[in-house]
């Protein structure tokens, strides 16, 4: 994960363009069109899915209809979008994914078999059956997703923008310190990342699994896994987690969809810029929320379409690697900046493993 989100920030800073933007000015349309594509459709799914968690999530709070809420999320947070800007989403709700640190508390309260857990988690179980390669995908899909590729890239240049560099002649080429700074900017985010998505799993095997509950159906049932940490308050706990997780994803997936259609048709773009001096850059984060919000009105469960999404996105993430990799070589984009040995090696065994996933579920769901 680090490795991957590091590759995508230095495309951004040595290019001085997004994702997308890279793919129009080096590359042909037949490899750029694709993809922004599939991303687009993984991101409306994936912001509409949020939204219905976030509807689930309030929903155990307040004994409102979940569809009754879907549409009022969905308004606020694009109104947000198109009146606030992204750090006015980040700083009031980045402090409510702090409650997901609970979940290192509750495996601990648990009192799972230690001696197990230390096992398992050096020496994991494998299997190669369809349920196995399933889960393995979506795990894949929704730690290494393709909306965070876009992201990572157009957000370093949001930041030169923000700090005077208003055009791409400006902004191309990256120092060293500008490097550096990336690179433990993702291995820091990736190491706490990776330390709640640890114990989230170790906390839901330690209560839901034990328990039996291996089939969640609904955000009360997840919510159970904070039960020996906060008892009767787990519902709270976690619905507190899931609104601020959520609102803080939605306009993420919105927004990077956004960034890559713009810079596909060459429009202006950036969450900082004003309604009205960006208008289709706004109005692809509306049509996509609003694309989102009518598929949970499918009568989709909201957490088998959280896992399926992520599914969807375990399988479009290993091409979009391969572009990656190819970008992230390329002297003409990247200047200085290329790939050395360990990047090459960690980010082309990733691409790697990604695929022998993706195709090993295929094969085996036949």
């Amino acid at each position: 994960m680090a490795v991957v989100q590091f590759m995508c920030a230095k495309i951004g800073l040595a290019s001085g363009r997004g994702l997308a933007g890279v793919l129009r000015h080096y590359y042909p349309r037949t490899i750029l069109y694709p993809a922004v594509l599939c991303l687009v459709v993984a991101n409306t799914i994936n912001a509409g899915t949020d939204i219905g968690a976030i509807a689930a999530a309030i929903n155990l709070i307040i004994p409102i209809p979940i569809t009754a809420l879907i549409v009022p999320i969905a308004l606020i947070i694009v109104a947000l979008q198109i009146w606030g800007s992204y750090r006015l989403i980040a700083n009031v709700f980045r402090w409510l994914t702090l409650s997901l640190f609970a979940y290192i508390a509750a495996a601990f309260l648990a009192k799972p078999n230690w001696d197990e857990v230390i096992r398992a988690t050096f020496i994991p179980t494998l299997r190669f059956d369809r349920e196995y390669l399933l889960t393995l995908v979506a795990i894949l899909g929704t730690t290494i997703s393709p909306y965070l590729f876009f992201w990572q890239a157009s957000e370093e240049v949001e930041e030169e923008i923000n700090e005077g560099r208003k055009s791409v002649r400006q902004r191309k080429g990256a120092t060293d310190a500008e490097l550096k700074k990336a690179k433990w900017d993702t291995i820091v985010g990736m190491f706490f990342c990776n330390i709640v998505f640890y114990f989230v799993i170790l906390a839901a095997g330690a209560t839901l699994h034990a328990s039996g509950k291996t089939d969640i159906q609904s955000a009360s049932d997840a919510a159970q896994a904070l039960q020996p940490i906060a008892g009767s308050a787990a519902t709270y706990l976690f619905a507190v987690g899931i609104i601020g997780a959520g609102f803080l994803a939605v306009p993420v997936l919105t927004g990077s969809s956004a960034y890559a259609v713009a810079e596909t048709f060459g429009w202006r773009y950036g969450l900082n810029t004003k309604p009205r001096q960006a208008r289709q850059f706004y109005a692809v984060i509306a049509i996509s929320t609003l694309i989102g919000t009518l598929t949970n009105f499918v009568g989709i469960n909201p957490i088998s379409a959280l896992f399926w999404t992520a599914v969807i996105n375990g399988l479009l993430s290993p091409p979009l690697l391969v572009i990656i990799m190819l970008i992230s070589n390329n002297k003409k984009v990247m200047g200085n900046a290329v790939n050395g040995q360990f990047t090459n090696i960690v980010g082309w065994a990733t691409t790697i493993i990604m695929f022998a996933a993706a195709i090993g579920m295929l094969a085996t769901s036949r």
